[in-house]
């Protein structure tokens, strides 16, 4: 069935509301997977806040025109569906490739990362790298130890003086 003008205009608006406006985004060949797994990559997808969209490459083409999906316009051949989101490039990258370790047959056309185009065999550079909460995490643990190290010691101090004290008073009675 082919697509009126109206609907045509319609997808290339939802493209430039989503994929396109996104900093992170990777382009994906899902040419020999079932609906199944479809199914179930989009839900991988979608638990590590993102989105993923089969599209329609001339309509695409279109809607990332000067955006940065842009850089990857040789890459919209063949079946192809764009995973993007606002916010874990990494977590996002994660969930394809461990898709991509259980469905081998899937393919990384490429990607963009904060606005950087990057290959396909960058994808699952990227997924191995600590998560954005994970470094967050690690950070947070590097700021907060040598903070209590100083509480133990300012606290340490008080309670040497009781003991010296209470040294000194069993000294004195005995």
């Amino acid at each position: 069935m082919a697509l009126t003008r109206t609907r045509k205009q319609e997808l290339i608006e939802e493209y430039q509301n989503g994929l396109a406006a996104a900093p992170h985004a990777f382009l994906v060949s899902f040419k020999g997977i079932t609906v199944p797994q479809a199914s179930e990559l989009r839900s991988r997808v979608r638990e590590r806040g993102g989105h993923y969209r089969v599209v329609k490459n001339t309509l695409a083409l279109i809607a990332v025109d000067g955006k940065g999906l842009a850089h990857l316009r040789d890459q919209f051949q063949g079946p192809t569906a764009v995973a993007y989101t606002n916010d874990d490039a990494v977590g996002l990258a994660k969930a394809l490739a461990d898709f991509k370790k259980d469905v081998p047959i899937v393919e990384f056309k490429g990607g963009v990362v904060d606005g950087r185009p990057i290959a396909g065999a960058d994808v699952e550079s990227l997924a191995k790298l600590p998560s954005r909460h994970e470094l967050i995490g690690k950070i947070v643990f590097l700021l907060q130890s040598p903070i209590s190290r100083l509480a133990r010691g300012l606290a340490a101090i008080p309670r040497q003086l009781v003991v010296v004290l209470d040294q000194i008073a069993r000294r004195d009675v005995g």
